[in-house]
């Protein structure tokens, strides 16, 4: 058992912020950081885009606050807003003094660039390799502390908690299949999303939920989990991001007559008719629903993997291309066999992220005490019912920072060592690996399989578009996947990098996310932001100007109940999007 002052799982951008900010806070703590791959292949990596934050004199804080709250359909927290619009500006300049190299205007000015649902230009970037570079950044302060201890391809399976407060983990080893508790007087989650849930996705496969598993099994609730982002610009294929900064510089979707088709749509422009420099950055829920329209009057493209609209860079030129958009090029190229100079690139939409997850205060706090989170698997809430492209990764940072003080200031005023009852339930989750994953024995059940068919059901009924049916239908299914999976085998019983059992792992936490999106889903009776329930076509503030909060009952199944929003300033209106 290997004992630590605070265990933060997950190594990407929130997860190495709250470590750093735990060691600025104070730098006796021990830190533990625990995450299934190597630090520099977590999803944060993959951003592209950039990050929201004010700095052009043309801009304010309220600016940027508002439009946070008008896209989230104000089912975010204003005062949670206001924080985060605050303190963004203040997290990336502390990323350029550790070394980022954000890209600059000619007169070395930070660049920003124009993102969908935002008013003003306030994204920051570095070309279109964003979170290649914030990573590396944080990477590479983290170096810095010798008290900070990487457990790099060790697998989270279980919270450890006694008398409703978080002293630890259980951890796989990948390597060795060594199976260890790693305590700590306060955990951080920061695992990110749950996108693998879903057949089509951005999301690397890392991205299975594990975190909001995590808790959800604790005991802590998790919010607003019908909230499912799905991005306008998916490679068909693969699901590869085509980052919203191909839009933002000028990029024009079309239809397959060559038609600028988002003019015959409402995003959400004061005038009827939006204009064309900026109809492309419209919102994405909004984007998204569009496709859905255009496939049923047929103005799509029918391809091996689906329907497809074209997203036009051609019009750029190569300079423009090179400059600012080179890993879009890289992509075409390696991925399509296409070079968006001379050629369309076929784009689709494709689920992106998740509004929802574990729900936490200001700080990260959850329900159990000593317990944080921190990222996409938290749900302070910013989002709401929709997230405005690139104020991600700001998130990361701000509310990383935020947990990991928090964590620091608890974890110090608490006794060291685990209470007996933990090292047992520890020897518990041991003995459960043991028995139920790594022993071969008779299935009739495949894990991929089971796998397959919760996407599908996902995509199904909690996709774009939803209706009572369809979720009704879907939560059955569910449950008769939950008795698959536990009829399922783990046919490897290696110990050394056995990624079947870790498949395994995931997919049992992925269930249980999954069941979480389809009963809020179903509990909302609205249309707001990316819920869009066609039998419930309108937003209702009467009834659902509040947040989901979903726990697990005694019989395992999820609980809805509704918290109030949080306002402020702003009461709710119509969502408008212009220039």
């Amino acid at each position: 058992m290997a004992d630590h002052d605070v265990v933060v799982v997950g190594g990407g951008g929130a997860g190495l912020r709250a470590a750093v900010a735990i060691m600025e806070t104070d730098p006796r703590l021990d830190v533990a950081v625990v995450s299934k791959v190597y630090p520099m292949r977590s999803h944060t990596v993959s951003a592209e885009g950039g990050a929201a934050a004010v700095i052009a004199a043309d801009d304010s804080l309220d600016e940027h606050a508002y439009d946070t709250v008008s896209g989230s359909d104000w089912l975010c927290d204003q005062d949670a807003v206001e924080a985060f619009v605050r303190e963004a500006p203040l997290e990336l300049l502390q990323l350029e003094h550790w070394g980022c190299p954000w890209s600059r205007r000619p007169d070395g000015e930070i660049a920003v660039r124009a993102f969908g649902g935002m008013k003003k230009m306030r994204t920051w970037f570095a070309a279109d390799k964003t979170g290649f570079h914030l990573l590396h950044t944080l990477f590479q302060t983290s170096l810095r502390y010798e008290r900070i201890t990487r457990y790099d391809e060790w697998y989270v399976t279980t919270l450890l908690v006694d008398e409703n407060r978080v002293h630890g983990v259980v951890a796989v080893e990948l390597a060795s299949g060594l199976i260890e508790a790693i305590t700590g007087r306060a955990v951080i989650l920061c695992t990110g999303g749950c996108g693998r849930v879903f057949p089509f996705t951005t999301n690397g496969n890392i991205k299975t939920g594990d975190g909001m598993a995590l808790a959800y099994r604790a005991g802590a609730p998790l919010k607003d989990m019908e909230f499912v982002q799905y991005h306008p610009t998916g490679l068909p294929f693969t699901g590869i991001l085509i980052t919203e900064a191909a839009r933002a510089e000028g990029g024009w979707l079309l239809n397959k007559d060559g038609y600028r088709y988002l003019q015959d749509y409402d995003l959400g422009t004061p005038s009827p008719t939006p204009v064309l420099r900026s109809m492309e950055l419209g919102p994405r829920d909004r984007l998204s629903q569009a496709f859905v329209h255009e496939q049923e009057k047929g103005n799509t493209v029918d391809t091996p993997y689906g329907p497809v609209v074209y997203l036009d860079l051609r019009h750029l030129g190569p300079e423009v291309i090179d400059a600012k958009l080179p890993f879009v090029r890289e992509l075409c190229l390696q991925y399509e066999r296409i070079d968006p100079v001379h050629d369309l690139i076929p784009v689709r939409p494709v689920q992106h992220y998740m509004m929802g997850g574990v729900h936490t205060d200001l700080d990260g706090a959850t329900g159990l005490q000593g317990l944080y989170a921190a990222g996409e698997v938290a749900c302070v809430s910013i989002n709401g019912a929709n997230r405005l492209g690139s104020n991600s990764l700001p998130e990361l940072f701000v509310f990383g920072r935020r947990a990991g003080i928090a964590a620091a200031e608890f974890a110090a005023a608490q006794p060291t060592g685990p209470p007996r009852a933990v090292q047992t339930q520890a020897a518990d989750e041991r003995r459960r690996l043991e028995r139920d994953l790594l022993t071969s024995r008779d299935g009739r059940e495949r894990m991929a399989d089971v796998r397959t068919d919760m996407q599908q059901t996902l995509e199904g009924c909690a996709g774009i578009f939803r209706d009572a049916g369809a979720l009704l239908s879907g939560a059955a299914k569910l449950q008769e996947l939950r008795e698959r999976y536990a009829k399922a085998v783990v046919e490897d019983d290696s110990r050394a990098f056995n990624t079947e059992l870790v498949a395994a792992l995931e997919l049992g936490f992925m269930l249980d996310v999954a069941e979480t999106i389809v009963a809020c889903a179903m509990r909302r009776e609205e249309s707001r932001g990316a819920h869009q329930r066609t039998d419930f076509p309108r937003r209702d503030d009467a009834r659902f100007l509040a947040h989901s909060l979903v726990t697990r009952d005694p019989t395992g199944a999820p609980s809805v109940s509704y918290l109030p929003v949080t306002i402020t300033r702003w009461p709710p209106g119509e969502r408008v999007y212009g220039r």
